[in-house]
C-alpha cells in the first residue's frame, strides 16, 4: 500500500500574513514528504469558505510543489470539473506535468457546495452528468487529440491544447463522498477512485470497493487504469508517540475543524435543512462523536502500533493508497514529527 500526504484545509481567521506563512508551511511539508519517500501529495479545490482558504487553484499551487520537489507525485484532490472548461484543465495541468517531469495525477469531483458555483452558476443542477461526460474528453485532449468548440464569433473551430504533457496517459481518479453509484461510475470509466473512511462502516466500504472492482474489470480499456483499478482513501492522520499524546494534541484542533466543516455544509443551499438548524451545542457534540469514532476506526490517529493495525485492515479491504489528511489544525512542528513517525511506520510495515 502506498502512503501519500493530503492537504484539505484547516481554519485560518488571520489575514494575508498568515496565508503567506501557510503556503510556506505547505512547501516545507511537501519537501519533507518528498525526502521521506511518500508516494504523492494531494491538494484540494475550495472557494469562498472559511475552511480551505488557501486552496482556490490546484494547478497554481501544484506548479509550486512541482518545482520544490523531485520525485513525489503531484495530485489534484480534487478538481471541481464542472467549474472549468476541459481545454483549460488540460492546458493548466500539462504545464504542471512538464514542470514536474511527468508526476501529475488528477481526481475530478462534481462539486457540492452551491457557493462554489458562483463561478459557473449554470453548471450546478447537472454537475454530476457534466463531470462524468467530460472525463473521456479530458483524456482525449491530454492524448493530443483536437476538439471542436465555438470560438469568439460563435463559429466552430478545431483546437489542440498546448503545451504537450510529458505523460501520454493522464492518471485520473473520480472523487466520491460515499455514493455507491459514483464508485461504480468510476469503475465503468476505468479511473481510480478517491474516497474517504468518513461516514461509512468497514462493511459498507468493503461492499463499495467490491462493486468498483467488478465494474472496472467489466469495462473496456479507456486510456485509464488497468482492470483492477486503484482505490485511494483519505484518512485523518497523526501518528503520535502514544495514543494519549494523540488525544492531547489532535483532539482540540480536529474537533474545531470538524465543527467548521459542519457549519460550511449548513451554508450550502442544497444541504439537508436539519443541518442548517443545528445549534452550536449540537455541532460540538457531533464533532466530539466524530473524533471518538476516528480514534476507534478509519483514521491513522494513534500510536505507531495502532496505526499499523489500521493500515493492515485497510490493505485487507483492498485499498491501494492512503491519502493522509494532515492539515486539520496541528502546528507545523507536530505535523512534521507525525510525518517522520509515519515514514518509519511505512518502512516497518513494508
Amino acid at each position: 500500500m502506498d502512503l501519500s500526504v493530503m492537504f484539505f484545509g484547516a481554519d485560518s481567521t488571520a489575514g494575508e500574513t498568515r496565508h503567506a506563512q501557510t503556503y510556506e508551511d505547505i512547501l516545507t511539508v511537501a519537501k519533507t514528504a518528498d525526502r521521506l519517500g511518500f508516494h504523492a501529495i494531494w491538494t484540494p479545490e475550495r472557494h469562498f469558505q472559511q475552511v480551505g482558504q488557501v486552496f482556490p487553484s490546484p494547478p497554481v499551487l501544484s506548479a509550486a510543489l512541482a518545482v520544490a520537489t523531485e520525485r513525489i507525485g503531484i495530485r489534484a484532490g480534487s478538481i471541481v470539473l464542472p467549474l472549468h472548461h476541459p481545454l483549460r484543465v488540460a492546458e493548466d495541468w500539462a504545464v504542471v506535468d512538464n514542470l514536474s517531469h511527468g508526476r501529475v495525477g488528477l481526481s475530478v469531483a462534481t462539486g457540492w457546495h452551491s457557493a462554489d458555483f458562483t463561478l459557473a452558476p449554470g453548471h450546478y443542477a447537472d454537475r454530476r452528468e457534466r463531470t462524468l461526460d467530460t472525463i473521456p474528453v479530458l483524456r482525449s485532449l491530454w492524448a493530443g487529440e483536437s476538439a471542436e468548440y465555438p470560438d469568439g464569433t460563435g463559429a466552430p473551430v478545431s483546437v489542440l491544447p498546448q503545451p504537450r504533457p510529458v505523460q501520454e496517459t493522464l492518471p485520473l481518479w473520480v472523487t466520491t463522498s460515499g455514493n455507491p453509484e459514483t464508485w461504480e461510475a468510476a469503475g465503468r470509466l476505468r479511473t481510480g477512485v478517491l474516497g474517504a473512511t468518513v461516514g461509512q462502516s468497514r462493511d459498507e466500504l468493503a461492499e463499495k470497493i467490491a462493486r468498483y472492482r467488478a465494474a472496472c474489470a467489466a469495462a473496456p480499456d479507456q486510456r485509464g487504469t488497468d482492470a483492477h483499478g486503484r482505490v485511494t482513501l483519505m484518512a485523518h492522520t497523526y501518528v503520535g508517540a502514544d495514543d494519549a499524546e494523540v488525544r492531547r494534541l489532535a483532539g482540540a484542533p480536529l474537533k474545531t475543524y470538524l465543527a467548521s466543516y459542519v457549519r460550511q455544509t449548513a451554508a450550502n443551499r442544497s444541504a439537508d435543512p436539519g443541518t442548517a438548524r443545528l445549534t452550536d451545542e449540537q455541532t460540538t457534540m457531533l464533532a466530539d462523536f466524530a473524533f471518538e469514532r476516528y480514534l476507534s476506526w478509519g483514521s491513522l490517529l494513534g500510536s505507531p502500533g495502532h496505526c499499523a493495525k489500521m493500515l493492515a485492515d485497510l490493505a485487507e479491504l483492498g485499498v491501494d493508497e492512503i491519502a493522509c489528511f494532515i492539515d486539520f489544525g496541528l502546528g507545523l512542528d507536530d505535523v512534521l514529527a507525525g510525518l517522520h513517525r509515519l515514514a518509519e511506520l511505512k518502512e516497518a510495515v513494508r
